[in-house]
């Protein structure tokens, strides 16, 4: 098992532990702070994040920034490439395509899914699902997150 997933289903079981996985998270890679992500569900082929609904991420029409939402997609891709790939693969973003489907307005709920078998193949291009929903369910941005898989090399297991 991963460290994030490990680290994931220790912390989730306590008192707020979420809000420290998820500051743990963005400590780790600093980029995710600018949008505070937290998380609420991390398992292998699945991972969904909350990104809250405050000033510090709105656009000049006062909805969810298009780079504040691709920030949230990412996030929950890298949870989820975290606790998917097999101990021997390593992963890197490779590329992004996303469509903007409706005004984000809200907490946003951004989700990242792919299939198991994506992650045993030859295959070095793994694509990761991704989208954002609003309370109402209704789809914001979707799109997917391409992923370069290889295996380590020998001194990095």
């Amino acid at each position: 098992m991963s460290g994030v997933l490990s680290l994931w289903r220790t912390a989730s079981r306590l008192p707020l532990g979420d809000r420290l996985f998820s500051r743990a998270f963005a400590f780790r890679a600093p980029y995710f702070a600018s949008i505070r992500p937290r998380f609420t569900v991390i398992e292998p082929d699945h991972a969904e994040l909350v990104v809250r609904d405050r000033r510090r991420v709105h656009n000049h029409l006062g909805t969810v920034h298009a780079i504040a939402l691709c920030n949230g997609l990412e996030a929950a891709m890298g949870a989820l490439a975290e606790a998917s790939i097999p101990a021997t693969k390593r992963w890197i973003p490779k590329g992004m395509e996303v469509a903007y489907t409706a005004k984000a307005s809200g907490d946003i709920t951004c989700i990242a899914e792919t299939d198991r078998a994506q992650w045993t193949g030859d295959d070095p291009d793994v694509p990761v699902r991704v989208r954002g929903e609003d309370r109402d369910g209704t789809v914001v941005v979707e799109g997917e997150i391409r992923l370069w898989v290889t295996e380590k090399t020998a001194g990095r297991r």
